[in-house]
């Protein structure tokens, strides 16, 4: 088995309704959806939302208050015009702009928004970075 690896990325959400919609409207579908989370596969991994109490006490701390951590999720694209199409796409679902995508000091294309609960998506194009077919990302062997 490789250790190196991320097989599930769960968010935990105040209202599992409003951010199940917010990632349809996006376009995702749900592969499982249950009462308390929603599972959403994704390219050799799965996203999962996760009401914050269930979450907490699947946790064994029933009483934590759960925050959102220091973490930026992001979706790469092969251009700059599916960046601009995604950050908007995103606003028009509910998210807030953090920043609007531009033009990067590395080389890229990049903007960060916030889901409705304040996750961090970014969208960027990274010209070093070429994409699958299927848009998954295998970093490039450096010599």
């Amino acid at each position: 088995m490789t250790p190196q690896r991320v097989t599930l990325i769960t968010l935990g959400v105040e209202d599992l309704d409003r951010s199940r919609a917010f990632y349809e409207t996006l376009g995702w579908t749900p592969a499982e959806a249950l009462p308390e989370v929603v599972f959403y596969q994704m390219n050799g991994l799965v996203l999962g939302l996760f009401g914050k109490a269930h979450l907490a006490a699947d946790q064994g701390r029933p009483n934590a208050d759960l925050g959102t951590g220091a973490i930026t999720l992001a979706q790469n694209f092969a251009t700059e015009a599916e960046v601009d199409a995604a950050f908007a796409s995103a606003l028009a679902a509910g998210a807030t702009a953090l920043k609007h995508p531009e033009k990067v000091f590395w080389g890229g294309y990049s903007g960060y928004y916030g889901d409705p609960d304040g996750h961090v998506w970014e969208v960027a194009m990274n010209p070093f970075w070429p994409l699958s077919e299927d848009g998954s990302l295998t970093l490039p062997k450096t010599p």
